[in-house]
């Protein structure tokens, strides 16, 4: 009798052995990727990729934090502290619960533009109510000791929730006054991207405390929600402030084709589902079937075929000097990182930079003396490092 149970289960921890072996060969086979090709070259630069932090789990959002620490979101609901010398902590104490389905899960963070003086941090993530899966704002404050959030207080959903695990949106954006701007995906309901009493497919304006600004172009408009900035988005996950400029940029996956980054502009429509550059993924058009309309802003830039642009930022760094004004987009589907020269508010050229390794990049973010670190959507997921040569 005693040798039954290991008979009856041994199909399924042989599986399970195979399972683990097969990920630590991928994982390795990756890890070989990146040094078999330890440099690169771009139009204006020779670079160096390394490993930085390893062993996230599906990293999504990163916070740079004054002294040069990250914290750094796992999709499954974990908030993790990545040291200067990339030793990733313990998960951080008293992260809310979040939905980690589909899309869904623990996503953006970014921290207060007075961090230093209240230790406040925003977050995004899926979140539940009585009808289902939403997009939340969330506000709390970072331990002193860097352990632990404090005084979690949710802001906003864009509820109503629904059973599906697609398009959240959930980046974060503070401009120079300190209003938070928040994108939110339509949730696989491409109509909830047009309606004006409806937070989905849109990008918000608010306080930091949640209220909305007075001069938001919706406030006050019977039947629209006073917290829009611009609507008719699918599932923008881009989303960044020119620091040149200081105006709002965001990118947003199309469907088959049609991915775009936009100038967003108060009370305008991006389209979505009405226009595309892209067709469904059955091949049929995408609303009127044409790329634009009347009354509808054109994307700066979009890709047909797509490259699912999701996290973004301006480089200002000093380490790359010809990479100054370019924003960089990590790009999932082909993976890759895609930069884009811009002059003021135009986008001047692309350049695709690490494609062809396979490895799916979620999110950018410029280090303190310049260098660029690149998250990995990946169950084991790293930290890439691009340093000049």
């Amino acid at each position: 009798m005693t040798g039954a149970p290991a008979l009856r289960f041994g199909g399924r921890a042989r599986r399970l052995r195979i399972g683990i072996l097969l990920a630590l060969l991928a994982g390795l086979l990756a890890l070989l990727a990146w040094q078999r090709w330890p440099w690169q070259a771009s139009a204006a630069h020779r670079f160096r990729v390394s490993i930085f932090a390893s062993g996230l789990e599906h990293p999504w959002g990163a916070a740079l934090l004054p002294d040069g620490r990250l914290l750094v979101t796992e999709r499954p609901g974990r908030l993790r502290l990545v040291g200067t010398d990339g030793s990733v902590s313990a998960p951080l104490g008293g992260v809310p619960p979040v939905v980690a389905r589909g899309q869904g899960g623990l996503l953006d963070i970014a921290l207060a533009p007075d961090f230093a003086a209240t230790r406040e941090v925003f977050l995004c993530a899926a979140g539940q109510d009585r009808d289902g899966v939403l997009t939340r704002l969330l506000r709390a404050r970072l331990a002193a000791d860097a352990t632990a959030l404090q005084d979690v207080r949710t802001l906003l959903d864009a509820a109503p929730g629904v059973a599906g695990g697609l398009h959240f949106g959930c980046r974060i954006a503070f401009d120079r006054d300190g209003h938070v701007f928040l994108s939110t995906g339509e949730r696989g309901q491409g109509q909830r991207s047009q309606a004006l009493d409806d937070l989905a497919g849109k990008v918000l304006r608010v306080a930091r405390d949640g209220a909305v600004p007075a001069d938001n172009p919706f406030a006050g408009q019977e039947g629209a929600r006073a917290e829009i900035w611009s609507h008719g988005h699918r599932n923008p996950q881009g989303l960044a402030f020119n620091p040149w400029t200081g105006s709002l940029w965001a990118a947003e996956f199309g469907a088959r084709g049609g991915d775009e980054v936009n100038l967003v502009l108060p009370g305008r429509n991006y389209g979505w589902p009405l226009v595309s550059h892209g067709t469904g993924y059955d091949g049929r058009p995408i609303g009127t079937g044409q790329a634009s309309a009347p009354g509808i802003e054109d994307p700066l830039f979009h890709w047909t075929p797509s490259v699912s642009p999701s996290g973004m930022a301006f480089y200002d760094g000093a380490a790359f000097p010809g990479w100054r004004g370019s924003l960089f987009l990590a790009a999932l589907n082909p993976p890759g990182l895609v930069r884009l020269a811009t002059q003021g508010d135009r986008v001047t050229g692309e350049e695709r930079l690490l494609f062809g390794r396979g490895v799916r990049l979620r999110q950018v973010v410029v280090a303190r003396d310049g260098a660029l670190l690149v998250l990995t959507d990946e169950a084991s997921g790293r930290i890439l490092r691009l340093t000049p040569m």
